[in-house]
């Protein structure tokens, strides 16, 4: 059953990983190696939040096993029994045997490490480069990052010329690897509390927000105004881009070196574009190198980079800009159903996406209603008042950690009542929740965050390479200080417990961080006291203020900016509302027709097909008869149409327009 738990949490987490990565990226169109890689990264981070209960349900055994066999004990199948207090240790449901936990932390841990800091910055350089062949683009990723590792290196050589010249420092190979860890998780910790104490406020106050109809309808209003300004913005960047690109394509032609870089280029812009370039280009004339300027490789590159980048944003303010209409119906629609007397939910607009068979049956418009007009609320609201609690519960551990006597973190707490009772369940229950909880409302944030256009993660496949890359390096730095927090918080590090018991295995691959005492002493304890300030701050979103007096619209509503974008944003939807009505009505009108004069069209069209084979079988006989009898029949014909003109009215023409010539007549038509 042990090696079960591992394994099935194995799988888990990798379909977990894979699911929302497929949410936010996008596997057709970006390269392999970037989804391979920010996938390793996700994965692993969130593979260290799972297991790491598990870790700690098998050191609490091991101690009691220590503690058993340090006394006279007899063993009795699956647990150890204390011979003079009748004490027994049974073993954990998930018991992970000795050997594996180190060795896997130490894979985990360092190739993460790899990753974040080595392979996913020249990642980022590489996918980001306007190169047009694998050997340009890694040469501009080594130059970019050149000042990137060589900072580190020389931070590092200096510190290892210093250690070999003082000899008051003699530390060994497995000293310095702590000294490492260390510095990273240092970083790490810094950016940590940063995350946390955004998140600690920010994840109950939304969900209790959501609970309010016309607050949500209210800040869509406002997304859609600045969404809108965005997307012009996005749609004249791609036309200036493109204009250059035409005049770049007319100028280089089929026979120049570099046409296969400009062609590189084309099939990166949108269709529609390629078509109008490919009309508009003439290819059959040769270049001349003295008379035309062309421009070189290296503005090609660049040309390409800033296509690249004009056409990923284009496509996600489009995409993002039908979503957020979708939304906004919605909450629309919820509105005008709160006051509905019948208690059926009525959309507006039918949806685009066929809906499951299976969830149409039990998810009536009836149960709709009752859910989004009365059950969701509340909902809410119960689910933003438990964490609201947990933040609670998380900022008071975080500023009482450090107290061992008494011991005032209620996690601490928690886990040793449970450690008492060697309840394992309840012991993994408890550190997953906690962990998981403070997994939330740090990458949450690194999921909300956006600085400007160079890191942003937009669901619906819509996150570029880079922000993806950089997503995965956020998370490789962000996790192991979050499990050495939460190790601390738990009171499971000896460091911070005091007392000489076997660490968790996480903890071993650490190392001792008594090598620093200034970092195990004061930073690591008293740093975490920050988030108090910080969630203060949030709580009164000062953040927001701050940027919304730097000229970024932020949605606060005591701002009249914001009143403004608002009314904006009502009549852009309002708008979007009423043109997509015109087409719903459209398309209705054209179905009725076609359902009403469908069938008839069919008769006639079968009545005329069966007329022509009545005609083409009478041509047929008459052509068999005798050539005197169809003479006859073809002059009377003739008479009657002579007939016909002699008793038809004459039209009214003007004199002047009659023209007796006839050749000016035919000249003239």
């Amino acid at each position: 059953m042990s090696g079960a738990a591992l394994g099935l949490e194995i799988v888990f987490v990798f379909f977990l990983a894979l699911f929302l990565l497929h949410r936010y990226g996008d596997f057709k169109k970006q390269h392999r190696l970037v989804i391979i890689a920010t996938l390793l990264a996700w994965y692993l981070c969130f593979l260290i939040v799972f297991i790491l209960p598990l870790d700690v349900s098998t050191t609490i055994y091991n101690r009691c096993k220590l503690a058993v066999n340090s006394s006279p004990a007899e063993s009795n199948g699956s647990y150890v029994t204390l011979a003079p207090s009748k004490q027994k240790c049974f073993k954990p449901w998930s018991y992970i045997p000795d050997g594996i936990m180190p060795i896997f932390w130490r894979v985990v841990y360092w190739t993460s490490q790899f990753l974040t800091w080595i392979l996913l910055p020249f990642m980022q350089s590489y996918a980001r480069s306007g190169g047009f062949s694998i050997t340009g683009k890694i040469k501009t990723a080594l130059i970019e990052n050149a000042i990137y590792y060589g900072t580190y290196l020389l931070i590092f050589g200096a510190f290892l010329i210093y250690v070999a010249v003082n000899p008051n420092f003699n530390l060994q190979w497995n000293q310095l690897q702590t000294i490492g860890i260390a510095a990273a998780n240092t970083w790490g910790l810094f950016l940590l509390v940063l995350l946390l104490g955004y998140g600690l406020v920010e994840i109950p106050r939304s969900h209790w927000n959501g609970a309010k109809r016309g607050y949500l309808l209210m800040k869509t209003y406002f997304k859609a105004a600045k969404l809108m300004t965005e997307k012009a913005d996005a749609e004249e960047n791609l036309e200036d881009i493109m204009e250059e690109v035409r005049k770049v394509s007319e100028s280089i032609k089929y026979n120049h070196p570099l046409r296969k870089c400009v062609d590189t280029i084309l099939k990166k812009c949108p269709t529609e574009y390629q078509e109008r370039m490919g009309r508009n280009m003439d290819d059959y004339e040769d270049f001349d190198e003295r008379q035309n300027s062309y421009p070189s490789e290296k503005s090609l590159a660049k040309l390409h980079k800033q296509v690249i980048y004009s056409v990923q944003r284009h496509r996600r303010t489009q995409v993002q800009w039908q979503i957020l209409l979708e939304q906004a119906f919605y909450l629309e629609d919820v509105a005008k159903n709160e006051s509905s007397a019948t208690r059926q939910f009525v959309h507006t607009f039918h949806s685009q996406e066929p809906e499951n068979k299976i969830i149409q049956y039990f998810y009536t418009p009836t149960v709709e209603w009752y859910w989004e007009c009365l059950l969701r609320p509340w909902f809410y609201r119960v689910l933003a008042v438990v964490l609201a609690t947990f933040s609670v519960i998380v900022v008071w551990s975080e500023c009482t950690f450090f107290s061992t006597k008494p011991v005032l973190s209620l996690f601490a707490v928690f886990i040793q009542l449970a450690e008492k009772t060697y309840n394992y369940i309840y012991i993994e229950m408890a550190c997953f929740l906690t962990i998981f909880f403070l997994s939330i409302c740090v990458y949450s944030t690194v999921f909300r965050i956006r600085v400007f256009n160079y890191y942003y993660l937009a669901s619906h496949h819509q996150t570029d390479a880079y922000s993806l890359l950089f997503s995965g390096m956020l998370f490789c730095r962000l996790t192991p200080p979050l499990c050495l927090n939460f190790l601390g918080l738990t009171h499971m590090d000896a460091t911070i417990s005091h007392k000489n018991t076997q660490p968790t295995a996480y903890t071993s691959i650490m190392g001792s961080m008594r090598v620093l005492s200034f970092v195990a002493d004061g930073f690591y304890i008293y740093y975490p006291m920050l988030v108090v300030i910080l969630c203060i701050a949030t709580y009164f979103s000062l953040g927001t203020r701050c940027l919304n007096l730097l000229g970024f619209q932020q949605f606060m509503g005591d701002s009249e900016m914001t009143s403004d974008l608002i009314d904006e944003g009502k009549e852009l939807i309002r708008r979007e509302k009423r043109k997509r009505q015109r087409q719903e009505e459209g398309e209705n009108r054209r179905r009725e027709w076609k359902e009403r004069y469908g069938n008839r069209d069919d008769s006639t069209r079968n009545r005329v097909v069966h007329t022509d084979q009545k005609e083409s079988s009478f041509s047929e006989t008459n052509a068999n008869r005798p050539l005197s009898k169809y003479t006859r029949s073809n002059g009377r014909t003739e008479r009657d149409r002579i007939e016909l003109l002699q008793d038809a009215e004459p039209l009214d023409f003007n004199a002047d327009s009659i023209n007796d010539d006839p050749l000016e007549s035919d000249s003239g038509r």
